[in-house]
């Protein structure tokens, strides 16, 4: 007597194969849209902090370049964030002694994150619930 599966078998492990595959992945895509969009929002709060803090050493200039916090001693902020690309956004500064604003925008709107945010003068955190991707 042989032993061994059918092919009817076969097919049904790999149909529920395809089932559990097709209800977690699209939850780990939201998950790491969710972690992107969570680590947009505390990179734009590091960046406001450091100029905020910047502004209070400085009576009350905020600096005018992203160098002014980077090279400091000790720095304001640890790394260069401005032009940058980090957890699928990319970051644009405006920065002048008077103000400054910070843009957080997803590379792609389906898979890095959904929402664009920015960071103004005060640490002013908004978004408008929509999606404009970097370079769009």
């Amino acid at each position: 007597m042989k032993r061994g599966f059918t092919l009817v078998e076969i097919m049904i492990v790999v149909a529920i194969i395809a089932l559990l595959a097709a209800i977690a992945i699209p939850n780990l895509l939201r998950s790491r849209i969710t972690a992107n969009e969570s680590a947009a929002q505390a990179t734009l709060r590091s960046i406001s902090t450091a100029l905020e803090t910047y502004a209070a050493a400085n009576d009350g200039e905020y600096a005018a370049a992203e160098g002014d916090l980077t090279g400091a001693t000790p720095p304001y902020l640890n790394k260069s964030y401005c032009a940058q690309t980090e957890s699928g956004y990319t970051y644009a500064c405006t920065l002048a002694t008077t103000s400054y604003t910070i843009t957080a925008r997803p590379q792609n709107c389906t898979t890095s994150g959904t929402k664009s945010f920015q960071m103004t003068t005060g640490g002013v955190l908004s978004t408008d619930g929509t999606c404009t991707a970097a370079g769009a």
